[in-house]
C-alpha cells in the first residue's frame, strides 16, 4: 500500500518549506496568506534498517532504495493549503483542504513555534503568536468537521442503524470517502465505551465526544514544532509538550533540512537526511554566507536537537503512529531473491495486525487467491496464512496459483 501524509496548519508555518525538505520538491514559500493554492503531492520516504546486512548480503532494491544500509521506502506527502478558522464552514480554502485532507492516511500538523504568526495566519514579530492555540484551532476545524459530517447525516445514519447495519458501515456509506472505516468506528465507540448505545440517544456531547475521538483515531496526528531555529521558538516548544502531552510533539527547523538537502544535491556536503551530522567536502569551494549557514545550523539545531527533525517526523508517523512493518517478500527463501536473482527486491508497509493472506493479496490478487502458506527465510519454518506479520520479515508466499 501507498501511504500518503498529510501536511495540515495555518499558513505561514512553514508547511509548503517542510514539503520541499521533505521531497526536494519546489512548492511556491512566500509570507502571504494562502501561498499554498491548492494540494502539492511529492514523494518523500519512510527510512529504515535494511536487513541485507544481517544476511551479509549486497541487495538489488526495485520498489524503494537502499543508501549506506537504510531501506528508504517511497510514500506520498502531501502540501495542503493552510486552515483559517471558520474552515469547516468553507471560510478560506476550507472545502478544498478538508477535502484532500480526508484522503490522507495520517497528518503532520505544522506550527510555527517561534510564534512569527498571528491569529489569522499573517507574519509577526516572534513571540508574539501563541503556537498553541494555533494548534488547537486547527484541531477544533477538523473535529466541527467530522461533527458537520454526522449532524447531516443523522436521520441515514438512523435509518442504516435501524435496519440492521453496525454504525461502523454506516458511517462509512454515508461519510463520502474521506477514509473512516469500520474498525475506526469500531475503536472509537470502544475507547468512548459508548459501544451498543443507541445512536437515536445519542447526547450533543457525546456525537461531539465521537467526533473527537474519531479524528485522532482515523487520522492519525503527529504535532511538527517548526522553527526552531528562532530564539523564541525553545519555550514555546515546552509550552507546546505539555499541552499536547498525549501527542508526538517533534522539533524541527525545515529551513535547515532543506538548506542541507541542497548543498548536498550541490556537492558541497556529505549529508543523509535524518542524520546527526553533515561533513564539508570542499570549504575552499563554500562561500562565507554558506559557511555561516552551515555553523549556524551545526550549532543551533544539529548541536541543540541533534536533528532537523523532518525525516524523524516522518518516521515517527510511519512506524509509530501508524504502526507500520517493513515486510520483505523474496520468490527464494534461501537465496531471497525474487525470479531474476534480485536479492530482497521489494518491501512492503503493512499495517500492525496484518497476515500473510494480506501481504499475497498486496503482492498480486492471483497469488493471494490460492495462497497456501508462507516460508519464514531465518527459520525455514512454514508460516500459516494467518500468521501476524512482524517488522522485518522475510518470507515466501506459497501459492497453487505460483506452482502452476
Amino acid at each position: 500500500m501507498t501511504i500518503r501524509i498529510g501536511l495540515i496548519g495555518k499558513t505561514n508555518t512553514g508547511k509548503t518549506t517542510f514539503f520541499n525538505a521533505a521531497t526536494l520538491g519546489s512548492g511556491e514559500v512566500s509570507n502571504y496568506p494562502f501561498t499554498t493554492k491548492s494540494a502539492n503531492s511529492g514523494v518523500a520516504y519512510a527510512s529504515t534498517v535494511c536487513v541485507h546486512k544481517e544476511f551479509g548480503m549486497n541487495d538489488t532494491p526495485k520498489n524503494s532504495v537502499c543508501i549506506n544500509g537504510w531501506r528508504q521506502i517511497p510514500l506520498e506527502i502531501i502540501d495542503l493549503p493552510g486552515l483559517i478558522k471558520g474552515a469547516w464552514m468553507g471560510k478560506g480554502l476550507g472545502n478544498q483542504f478538508l477535502t484532500v485532507a480526508s484522503q490522507s492516511d495520517a497528518l503532520l500538523h505544522i506550527v510555527d513555534a517561534s510564534g512569527s504568526v498571528d491569529a489569522e495566519g499573517k507574519i509577526t514579530e516572534a513571540g508574539t503568536g501563541d503556537p498553541v492555540a494555533d494548534i488547537g484551532d486547527i484541531e477544533e476545524e477538523l473535529v466541527m468537521w467530522y461533527l458537520r459530517l454526522i449532524e447531516s447525516n443523522r436521520e441515514k445514519l438512523s435509518r442504516l442503524v435501524g435496519s440492521g447495519s453496525t454504525l461502523g458501515v454506516a458511517f462509512s456509506q454515508v461519510s463520502g470517502g474521506i477514509g473512516v472505516t469500520e474498525g475506526h468506528v469500531q475503536a472509537t465507540l470502544d475507547e468512548l465505551k459508548m459501544d451498543g448505545k443507541n445512536f437515536d440517544d445519542w447526547s450533543d456531547q457525546e456525537r461531539k465526544d465521537f467526533a473527537w475521538a474519531l479524528r485522532d483515531i482515523s487520522k492519525p496526528t503527529l504535532i511538527v514544532a517548526n522553527k526552531m531555529d528562532i530564539p523564541e521558538s525553545a519555550e514555546n516548544f515546552k509550552r507546546i509538550q505539555e499541552s499536547y502531552d498525549d501527542m508526538f510533539v517533534v522539533p524541527s527547523s525545515a529551513e535547515a533540512e532543506l538548506t542541507l538537502r541542497k548543498a548536498e544535491k550541490k556537492g558541497i556536503i556529505r549529508y543523509f537526511p535524518g542524520e546527526e551530522r553533515f561533513e564539508v567536502i570542499d570549504r575552499s569551494a563554500v562561500t562565507e554566507r554558506q559557511q555561516e549557514a552551515l555553523l549556524l545550523i551545526r550549532r543551533q539545531i544539529l548541536g541543540e536537537y541533534l536533528r532537523t527533525g523532518v525525516q524523524f517526523a516522518i518516521n515517527v508517523e510511519v512506524f509509530k503512529l501508524l504502526r507500520m512493518n517493513a515486510v520483505y517478500p523474496v520468490y527464494d527463501p534461501l537465496k531471497r531473491t525474487d525470479k531474476h536473482g534480485n536479492v530482497l527486491p521489494d518491501v512492503y508497509m503493512m499495517p500492525s495486525g496484518s497476515t500473510v493472506q494480506d501481504l499475497a493479496r498486496q503482492i498480486h490478487t492471483e497469488l493471494s487467491k490460492g495462497i497456501l502458506y508462507a516460508i519464514d527465510s531465518r527459520s525455514g519454518l512454514r508460516l500459516p496464512t494467518d500468521y501476524h506479520l512482524k517488522d522485518r520479515d522475510v518470507l515466501s508466499v506459497v501459492s497453487a496459483s505460483r506452482k502452476k
